[in-house]
């Protein structure tokens, strides 16, 4: 074959217009969610949500999407991409359906968990397709579309589940799945091709089993322990029953010859180092983007609609500077550009910290522009390095790595952050709550969407609750951004110290035993 030759499919650009499509129903989902929690969290026009089960109808997705992933990935290149993304679309549109129609919050919950397993076939499968159809010297590119696509997302999402959420019932929220996954099964079925692994390996059913308990164990006991404190023995139990099965799970793949993770794989610094900024920024991110919702709703007194639109500069930023990233590495280089984009990420969290009630909401509006010129800056060089560290075949292995570690990142930044949030917004509240009566007392004490609940029920004494409330969850939003900041800024250590940079050679050796490095970073 000529060495300028583009391997490519010739449809190429028009499938990843329809894996794009594939995407959208996957994130738009969640940046929906995030719009509608106050509304769940109303017993009137909602589900009567706390705050610990809104944690858990976003990570009962998330954590059963993480855990299937590795498998999925691995049976996705086994038994046939295509077909795994036309189940995984079919089930994530069924999911959906019973998701709109819940009557509790636990039916909410097990609907959403549902979804995740539809969306743990669709996602690995959409990046390993196009590993498979791009030449590697349009792979970057071609990701950089990919991460722009979420950026388009979670620019409809809010603004989408905002007006809904204004003129019909909280189920539409997830009822506007249904005709984009119909839209996704035919593009599909009539554009991609089917594509698989020619030496599959066997499925690692101890692997998948100890992942998936793990990761649970060691969610249930952070968010329980951020709602109802961390002083009880079973909050203990869970999360060091959680960390001993997932050291359990690695020792397990480092022995396995079919493991669903190869740990080797974290010994190339081309793959680990990217798969930990990628944790580390959406451990950061997610965790912001759940109380930032509630702060803009609540304490600022946006609609649900308002509250989506003021997520644009985000979604905006993501959206342009995202297809553009693959050329800012090529002239710079991964580390500088990871390095960039990890530092506006840092900054633009931590400025939550010296927010509050009265700063200027364009003050807001620009420091989200920031988070999202940065993310855009960090995804797509990382998604390239972490998928050009393994040969085209084996594709949804790295697929399933990347977005395993994003997805469970997402969710314990959720759980870790909601619950310190949680926790130091009771522990403010409580004093204040004293002469209120006891209903009024345990609503107000567990959320800022209880306390405004309650005020509802007061008279006179809503408006003394309700600035009370505001207080206390600013002050535990300064310690979750802090937080936060700090996560982010991790990532800079990781990027000087073992991310490649512009001069990194693809035919660097590999210790024994080690997966083949293909492609460039």
């Amino acid at each position: 074959m000529p060495p300028n030759e583009n391997t490519g499919h010739p449809r190429r650009w028009a499938i990843l217009g329809v894996l794009v499509i594939s995407l959208l129903v996957v994130v738009l989902d969640n940046t929906i969610l995030n719009v509608a929690l106050r509304t769940l969290a109303d017993p009137v026009h909602g589900l009567g949500a706390s705050q610990g089960e809104l944690e858990w109808a976003i990570n009962s997705y998330t954590l059963v999407f993480a855990g299937l992933l590795f498998t999925f990935g691995v049976l996705g290149d086994r038994a046939g991409r295509k077909r795994f993304l036309l189940v995984g679309l079919a089930l994530f549109g069924l999911s959906s359906l019973l998701s709109a129609y819940a009557q509790s919050p636990g039916q909410l919950i097990a609907a959403r968990a549902l979804m995740g397993v539809g969306g743990a076939a669709i996602m690995p499968v959409t990046l390993s397709i196009i590993s498979n159809v791009f030449d590697p010297r349009e792979r970057g590119r071609a990701i950089g579309v990919w991460a722009g696509a979420v950026g388009l997302a979670v620019a409809i999402g809010p603004v989408l589940g905002g007006a809904l959420l204004e003129h019909y019932w909280w189920g539409s929220v997830f009822l506007i799945n249904v005709p984009v996954v119909a839209l996704g099964v035919v593009l599909v079925a009539l554009l991609v091709p089917e594509s698989r692994d020619p030496k599959p390996g066997r499925v690692d059913v101890l692997g998948v089993l100890l992942s998936v308990v793990g990761l649970v164990a060691l969610s249930y006991g952070i968010i329980d322990g951020g709602e109802h404190g961390f002083g009880r023995p079973v909050v203990w139990a869970s999360i060091i029953g959680g960390l001993a099965v997932l050291t359990w799970f690695v020792a397990h793949e480092r022995r396995s010859e079919h493991p669903s993770l190869d740990v080797r794989l974290f010994r190339v610094p081309r793959f680990a180092a990217p798969v930990a900024l990628v944790g580390l920024v959406f451990f950061a991110a997610m965790g912001v983007m759940f109380f930032s919702s509630f702060y803009l709703q609540l304490v600022r007194g946006y609609s649900p609609l308002e509250t989506g639109l003021l997520f644009l500069p985000f979604a905006a930023a993501q959206l342009f500077f995202a297809p553009r990233s693959a050329a800012m590495v090529h002239r710079y280089g991964g580390k500088a550009v990871a390095a960039v984009g990890l530092t506006l990420t840092a900054v633009a969290l931590g400025a939550f910290a010296f927010i509050d009630a009265t700063t200027p909401i364009w003050v807001v509006l620009v420091f989200f522009f920031l988070q999202g010129v940065g993310m855009a800056n960090i995804m797509p060089p990382a998604t390239e390095s972490i998928m050009s560290a393994l040969p085209r075949e084996k594709a949804g292995v790295g697929s399933a790595v990347s977005n395993t570690i994003r997805q469970v990142a997402g969710a314990l930044g959720v759980a870790v952050l909601g619950s310190v949030l949680s926790a130091v917004y009771r522990g403010d509240v409580e004093p204040a709550l004293r002469d209120l009566p006891a209903g009024a007392q345990q609503a107000a004490g567990e959320s800022i969407s209880g306390a405004y609940a309650a005020a509802g029920q007061l008279g006179p004494a809503a408006p003394h609750l309700i600035a009370v409330a505001n207080d206390a969850f600013v002050t535990a939003m300064h310690w979750a951004a802090m937080l936060a900041a700090v996560a982010a800024a991790a990532g800079l250590l990781v990027v000087a110290r073992w991310m490649p940079g512009r001069s990194a050679a693809p035919a660097a050796p590999v210790p024994a035993g080690e997966p083949e490095l293909a492609g460039t970073a």
